[in-house]
């Protein structure tokens, strides 16, 4: 007998607790299992309040998170974008990347994102578009993106 799965939710962190948990499963995926530089996955828009961080939700448990932040104008990045590893391959990416364009800040048009370049055929399902040769960044190959929103 198949199971129909467990609905996905994604909310907006707005707690302490829900921030320090998004960021353990930063930390689980980006540090842990990846092998990047914890210095450089905590950063300085982790402490701005106008960055939007979201926690999707199985049943009770914290699966995956990432943030939103204006970056110019029009223009806002969606960054750290994480699923713990056990969670992978069920959609739970592409509800967080649904909920994070959701919660754009009013007056932006367009989204930019790195890519790991492994990952780059998840983003280019969702719309984004590469726009950049591949660079290094924390030690990981990375590919920059984009997705204008006047189009949908």
């Amino acid at each position: 007998m198949h199971m129909a799965p467990e609905p996905v939710s994604v909310v907006p962190v707005t707690s302490d607790s829900g921030l320090r948990t998004a960021f353990a499963i930063r930390t689980a995926v980006f540090v842990d299992e990846q092998g990047v530089d914890p210095t450089l996955e905590m950063d300085v828009h982790d402490d701005d309040p106008a960055v939007v961080h979201v926690l999707a939700r199985v049943a009770d448990d914290a699966v995956g998170t990432g943030r939103i932040r204006r970056v110019e104008t029009t223009t806002a990045k969606v960054e750290r974008v994480a699923v713990l590893p056990a969670y992978r391959g069920r959609g739970i990416g592409q509800e967080i990347m649904r909920a994070l364009e959701s919660l754009v800040p009013e007056g932006v048009t367009e989204l930019v994102l790195h890519s790991q370049h492994t990952v780059e055929g998840f983003y280019q399902t969702l719309g984004y578009r590469r726009d950049s040769e591949v660079f290094v960044e924390a030690g990981i190959d990375h590919v920059r993106m984009r997705r204008s929103l006047t189009d949908l």
